[in-house]
């Protein structure tokens, strides 16, 4: 994802599930379309060389995640400040667990959002 309106769409209709070391916003629209992945990595969890380092630890992690998403999904990635010291391991164990959560009860579009 990179246009702000699409972030904000998942972060305030999507559905959200908080780890200690993240939270996950998800949103399915009813398009035909590949899922999209946004990352937020804020400057609490520490300078620019440590959050560039989560981002692209995230980004591989949820590339291997990426085929098990349904068409259409919009889903945000937020690194909270104790990211930064977890594991990759650690950090794909509390993924799958938010994602579990997420697509349990997902919440959909009313309204398509005009592109």
């Amino acid at each position: 994802m990179r246009r702000s309106v699409d972030f904000a769409t998942a972060v305030r209709r999507g559905r959200r599930a908080s780890r200690s070391r993240l939270v996950v916003h998800l949103v399915l629209s009813r398009r035909d379309e590949p899922a999209r992945i946004g990352f937020v990595v804020s400057r609490s969890v520490g300078n620019a060389v440590v959050r560039n380092t989560v981002r692209r630890r995230l980004r591989h992690l949820m590339r291997e995640r990426l085929t098990g998403l349904p068409a259409g999904t919009l889903l945000v990635v937020r690194a909270l400040p104790s990211a930064a010291e977890a594991t990759s391991e650690r950090l794909g164990q509390e993924i799958d667990a938010a994602l579990e959560e997420a697509l349990a009860r997902p919440r959909y579009l009313a309204v398509e959002s005009a592109r």
